[in-house]
């Protein structure tokens, strides 16, 4: 089972993911979340990890300065609220994998997955937030797992929203994901992540 660590912002927290066997960590580089980095923490923590985890960058519909700044600390590219069209040419401009977030409330929500073949490496399926939300995730929603039944993925793809210690073993059994991602479902304030949490959620999703 692959396993996301989102949002981490400290070297301890980041030090606890990596102990328990995460196979992502996330940065975000978006100012109105708590879990924002700016450049030089980024580095300092991408430095810290091993080659075989990979470094994901979170971005909300970025544009090109800020692509071009972060791209060398990152492994795998990840984009919220970016249309199939622009997520191509993020992915053919830096060359590295893409991620397009693909926010779901109800299944016609996933009708759009089909239109980032060719666009994207892999669809992340995260709850939609309401419309007037600052953040276009990380605030513990979840959404019914059992929209994606019988659903025909066109790509890789990973679940997201709302995933915790608690829920993460029955969502992989439900949903039959191959990757699991979380941010709040791991802290103990919005964007203070705990250690033990993130402990729990990696046993969890790896037993």
């Amino acid at each position: 089972m692959l396993v996301k660590i989102c949002g981490l912002n400290t070297v301890a927290t980041l030090d606890a993911a990596l102990a328990g066997g995460a196979s992502h960590v996330g940065f975000v580089f978006f100012p109105p979340s708590p879990r924002h980095l700016d450049f030089d923490t980024a580095a300092q923590l991408a430095a810290r990890v091993p080659d075989h985890v990979a470094r994901v960058g979170v971005f909300v519909d970025p544009d090109d300065l800020l692509l071009e700044r972060a791209a060398p600390l990152l492994d795998v590219i990840q984009v919220h609220k970016t249309m199939p069209a622009r997520t191509a040419a993020i992915q053919a401009k830096l060359g590295k994998d893409v991620w397009a977030a693909i926010a779901v409330k109800t299944r016609g929500d996933l009708d759009v997955a089909p239109g980032f073949v060719g666009a994207a490496d892999r669809l992340l399926y995260d709850a939609k937030t309401p419309d007037d939300a600052a953040l276009p995730g990380g605030m513990g929603l979840r959404f019914d797992w059992s929209l994606l039944a019988g659903f025909r993925h066109p790509l890789p793809w990973a679940l997201s929203g709302g995933l915790g210690p608690d829920n993460v073993a029955e969502a992989i059994v439900r949903t039959r994901t191959a990757l699991v991602d979380v941010s709040s479902g791991v802290e103990s304030a919005p964007g203070v992540k705990d250690m033990d949490k993130i402990a729990r959620f990696l046993k969890a999703a790896q037993s």
